[in-house]
């Protein structure tokens, strides 16, 4: 029940982080609110790094840093982006695929054994979801262009296998270590920060400086709910379940996503809640 509940936990801190961080690609780009969001995470969490062992450790942490190097630096910078371009709740829908890879890199690379209906409820939960996404917006306020839309899926589908294979790594050294979920989520994070720094420039410290207090209060709370605890209860779920039936647990975010809908110009009608109310049984019958 831990790792279940982490899951709901995890999606849906991540979800709102999304919608928050959405609302600051009006003032900064996808990179640059990636490595703030970085850096504040990882010094709520610097104090863990008082726990390691780095002598007897060094191979795991070579492994997180290079799922936090592919996971945060390069997938969420792409995800951020797809935010900007499609919104919170298409970008999250286009997590659909990521069950059903993440279940099929389990099963290859780390020889996780899913049971039939296992395979059931990803799919379903698959198919749940990118239904969901294919719900129009109502709101001419807030147009997508064809141009836009096409490269905010390019670079959704580009953030999903980047968490994908960033989680199947991230797990392969949580079930072989004892590292814990603080300590591998302060690692990834170091990972991303190393990856992003290429991508600052010289004005960046002013540019945060001329941000109106609210935004950066904005970015400070966003990115404490959705890089550390998100992460934190991301990585307590590639710790106790299988990274196949946890990634479709985390990929629910798209059903809470709905109570963002109508503040971002999506519309909420009986088509929507039907989709969520598949998606749910599809996770249930992946637990049951």
């Amino acid at each position: 029940m831990i790792g279940i509940f982490s899951a709901i936990g995890a999606a849906s801190s991540w979800t709102y982080a999304c919608y928050l961080w959405r609302q600051q690609t009006k003032y900064l780009s996808a990179s640059q609110i990636n490595i703030i969001k970085n850096i504040i995470a990882f010094i709520i969490f610097s104090p863990i790094l008082f726990t390691f062992h780095f002598e007897s450790s060094v191979r795991e942490i070579l492994i997180l840093f290079v799922s936090g190097i592919i996971g945060i630096a390069l997938g969420d910078t792409f995800y951020i982006i797809s935010l900007k371009s499609l919104g919170t709740r298409r970008t999250l829908t286009f997590e659909s695929a990521s069950p059903i890879i993440a279940a099929l890199l389990g099963s290859f690379l780390l020889n996780e054994t899913l049971p039939f209906k296992m395979w059931l409820g990803v799919f379903i939960v698959s198919i749940s979801l990118l239904g969901v996404s294919l719900q129009k917006k109502i709101n001419n306020q807030d147009i997508i262009t064809n141009i836009n839309k096409n490269q905010g899926i390019a670079f959704a589908l580009l953030s999903v296998l980047c968490a994908v294979v960033a989680a199947t790594l991230s797990r392969l050294v949580l079930v072989n270590s004892d590292l814990n979920p603080f300590q591998t989520t302060e690692i990834r994070l170091f990972g991303g920060i190393i990856g992003l720094l290429p991508l600052i420039k010289y004005n960046f410290i002013n540019l945060i400086k001329k941000l109106p207090y609210k935004n950066r209060f904005n970015l400070v709370y966003a990115s404490f709910w959705g890089t550390n605890i998100g992460i934190l209860l991301q990585q307590n779920v590639f710790k106790i379940l299988p990274i196949g039936l946890g990634w479709t647990l985390l990929s629910t975010s798209p059903v809470i996503a709905l109570f963002f809908a109508r503040s971002e110009g999506d519309e909420v009608n009986w088509k929507n809640i039907l989709l969520s109310a598949t998606t749910l049984l599809g996770v249930a019958i992946a637990l049951i």
